[in-house]
């Protein structure tokens, strides 16, 4: 129904005042080294990117056109651009259209800048050789299907102020191994990640729904770390995830031994009192917690300015796990933490 609508839509004239432009503008063309690039101005005296025809390869959009800024990247600007490989966006644009670069089969990379608020439904659909994004912290929604199908999609950095993950967001990005979820995200919508190998992703606390068969079919899912208390769960969550484990940590609220139909586990891994200390030459300290969790234990010089380095990665037996650093003596001090992979 959504595609059917949007393709009943009709392009209106834009009407424009002052700066001593007709009360009409019609679809235009500029071109520069790139290519041809159709644009219309919108009653605010700026730019919006209609189309693109060109040699494709590296691209850089125009930040303005004629004096006027480019702001927006329009529905279906570079739909089916094949031959397009790398795209720059520039920080003049807040919003990226519908569909506005669907199918371009070859695009690897593309750069959003941080003055970009809007990603709308299917912008990057069917972009099957793009492998990486950095979804900036301006970003405040990522529309339906936004990243549906990028089958080579690995690696996603959602920004800080994403509030929603829309339905089928990254739904079949068969590649997507690692995922960070910005810590603003009340909502997952459903289907958002169906089909994708992730082996392990971390919930933050701000989330409190997850929609039906958000994860479903993620079959190489083992973990998934839950900062805070127990979402509201819609149906088939984790359904064909069969060796999946889902983490909590002491203090939140809602859990229960099997949710979702899946085991959840308190994460309680914790240094064993009078443990630490000095031993055959080396600091070590005793760690004990439930069975089977994987801890990670990481170091940082400076509490102040804390930069993180993990040190070990272990899976608790039931019984203590003895750490050793044996480089402790070569710094003036050192501290340790316990954490989730």
């Amino acid at each position: 129904m959504r595609k059917a609508m949007r393709l009943l839509r009709v392009r209106l004239a834009v009407l424009t005042i002052g700066l001593g432009l007709p009360a009409t503008v019609e679809a235009q063309s500029y071109t520069n080294s790139y290519g041809i690039w159709g644009y219309t101005i919108n009653p605010n005296a700026t730019i919006t990117i209609t189309g693109y025809t060109g040699p494709g390869g590296a691209v850089t959009i125009p930040s303005e056109i004629y004096n006027l800024p480019v702001t927006s990247i329009g529905d279906r600007a570079f739909d089916y651009c094949i031959g397009l490989t790398s795209v720059t966006i520039p920080n003049s644009v807040a919003s990226i259209g519908e569909d506005a670069f669907r199918n371009c089969a070859s695009l690897t990379s593309v750069t959003i800048p941080d003055s970009v608020t809007s990603i709308e439904e299917e912008a990057f659909e069917s972009c099957g050789s793009l492998t990486s994004v950095t979804i900036p912290d301006s970003v405040t929604s990522i529309g339906e299907e936004a990243f549906f199908f990028c089958t080579s999609l690995a690696n996603v950095t959602i920004g800080n102020s994403v509030t929603n993950i829309a339905d089928d967001a990254f739904q079949g990005c068969t590649s997507l191994t690692s995922v960070t979820i910005g810590n603003s995200v009340t909502s997952i919508g459903g289907w958002a990640f169906w089909g994708c190998p992730l082996s392990g992703i971390t919930i933050p606390d701000s989330v409190t729904s997850i929609g039906d068969s958000a994860f479903f079919n993620c079959t190489s899912l083992t973990s998934v770390y839950f900062q805070g208390n127990a979402p509201s769960l819609g149906s088939l969550v984790f359904d064909g995830d069969n060796y999946c484990t889902l983490y909590y940590l002491p203090g939140t609220t809602g859990w229960e031994p099997l949710l979702a139909n899946r085991p959840a586990v308190l994460w309680n891994p914790q240094v064993q009192p009078g443990s630490l200390g000095v031993r055959t030459n080396q600091f070590g300290l005793n760690i004990i917690g439930s069975r089977n969790l994987v801890i990670v234990i990481e170091a940082t010089t400076s509490l102040a300015s804390p930069t993180w380095l993990p040190l070990q990665t272990n899976t608790l037996t039931g019984s203590p796990l003895y750490f050793s650093d044996p480089q402790w003596t070569n710094y003036p001090s050192r501290f340790y933490r316990v954490t989730w992979p």
